[in-house]
C-alpha cells in the first residue's frame, strides 16, 4: 500500500479509501490510485486484511449429497453462480462437507462462525426445525437459505416454486388429452418433495381430474421406484409426474417392464432437467430449475444482510420452466 502511494502521490489512507470507501474520492484522485494498482499490480493481502477486519471475505457453503435436495444432479451451476457473483463483491467461497448429522452438523458451523473462518453462510436442504437456523441467528452471523424451511422461520431465502412446475406439468399432460396421471414423489416431510406434490395435486383438482390411489411414494433408488410406480400402468395411467430426474428414469423402466413404450404409451415428465435428460431415449421432458439466478439471488440477499444485519427479511421464488422433449410431445387418442 505504501508503494502504490508513492507512486501514485497520495497518502496511504487515500490508498485504503480507493479500495475500501471510493465515494470518498474525488473522482481525479481515484482514478490516480486506480491507475497505480493497475501499473504495480497492487493485490490486497486477504490473511493481513483479516486480521486488521476481523473479516474473513469467504462465505461458507456446506457440499451435501443427501437425497431429495433441492439441487437435483446438477449443483455446479448453482456453486459457478455463487462463486462468480461472490468474487465480483471480493469474496471467496470455503466449501466444506457434509456432516453426519446431530450435534456435529451444528459444531462444524459453530467452529466456523467462532473462528471468522466465514463471515457468512448460504444454506442449502433447510427444514422446519433445523438447528442450523437457531445456532446462526443466536450469534449474528449472516445467512441465507436456497430452499425453504417454514413460512414461519425469519430469514432470508431463495427458492424455485416446485408446485408451479408440477403444475404446469399437469396442464401439459391435460393439454394432450391425458386424464390419469400419476406422480412418483419421495417420502413426505421432504419439504422439496412436497411442494412438487401439492403442485401436481392442485392442478389435478382444478382439472377435475381423480388423485385418489396416483400418488406413490419410492425415494430416489431406482429399483423400488420402478416396482412401485410399475403397479399404476394396469389401471390405465397414460402419464407420470417424477419429483426428479432419477425418479423419471425409473419411471422409464417400469413402463418397458409392463410392455409400453415411453413417450408413445406413456408420457413422463422429470423435473431438474439433468445432462441425461438429453441423453435418454425417448428424451425426457422435464423442468428446468434456474439455478444459476438462483445463486446469483442467493450472494445478492447476503451481501445484503452482511451489509444491513436488522434489514426485514427477504423471499425470492423463482419460476421453473418445462422444457418439452419426446417423452411428454405426443397427443393421445381417448
Amino acid at each position: 500500500m505504501a508503494s502504490v502511494a508513492e507512486h501514485s502521490g497520495v497518502s496511504r489512507q487515500t490508498v485504503s479509501n480507493a479500495l475500501n470507501s471510493p465515494e470518498l474520492l474525488a473522482s481525479g484522485t481515484l482514478e490516480r490510485v486506480r491507475r497505480s494498482i493497475e501499473e504495480l499490480d497492487y493485490r490486497p493481502h486477504r490473511a493481513a486484511r483479516s486480521l486488521r477486519t476481523n473479516s474473513s471475505r469467504l462465505i461458507g457453503f456446506e457440499v451435501q449429497l443427501s437425497a431429495y435436495g433441492v439441487f437435483g444432479p446438477a449443483p455446479e451451476r448453482f456453486l459457478h453462480a455463487v462463486s462468480e457473483s461472490a468474487m465480483k463483491a471480493g469474496y471467496g467461497i470455503l466449501l466444506f462437507a457434509e456432516s453426519t448429522g446431530g450435534n456435529e452438523e451444528t459444531d462444524r458451523y459453530a467452529e466456523l462462525s467462532r473462528e471468522r473462518s466465514v463471515d457468512a453462510f448460504i444454506l442449502t436442504n433447510t427444514y422446519r426445525g433445523d438447528r442450523r437456523l437457531s445456532l446462526l441467528r443466536k450469534r449474528g452471523i449472516p445467512f441465507v437459505a436456497f430452499g425453504r424451511s417454514s413460512a414461519r422461520d425469519p430469514e432470508d431465502w431463495v427458492d424455485v416454486d416446485g408446485a408451479h412446475g408440477t403444475a404446469s406439468a399437469v396442464d401439459h399432460l391435460v393439454g394432450l388429452g391425458h386424464r390419469r396421471i400419476a406422480f412418483l414423489g419421495w417420502p413426505r416431510g421432504s419439504g422439496v418433495g412436497d411442494d412438487r406434490e401439492q403442485g401436481w395435486r392442485e392442478a389435478m383438482r382444478r382439472h377435475q381430474l381423480p388423485v385418489r390411489g396416483l400418488r406413490v411414494s419410492a425415494g430416489d433408488d431406482v429399483d423400488v421406484a420402478r416396482e412401485a410406480v410399475g403397479r399404476l400402468f394396469p389401471a390405465g395411467v397414460t402419464a407420470v409426474v417424477a419429483a426428479s430426474d432419477t425418479l423419471a428414469f425409473a419411471c422409464y423402466q417400469a413402463v418397458r417392464d409392463s410392455g409400453l413404450i415411453p413417450g408413445r404409451d406413456v408420457a413422463v415428465i422429470g423435473f431438474d432437467d439433468s445432462s441425461a435428460a438429453g441423453l435418454l431415449s425417448p428424451n425426457l421432458s422435464s423442468l428446468h430449475q434456474p439455478l444459476r439466478e438462483a445463486g446469483r439471488a442467493c450472494v445478492q440477499l447476503l451481501l445484503a444482510r452482511i451489509e444491513e444485519p436488522q434489514r426485514d427479511p427477504e423471499h425470492i421464488l423463482l419460476t421453473p420452466e418445462l422444457i418439452v422433449r419426446e417423452s411428454a410431445a405426443n397427443r393421445i387418442v381417448n
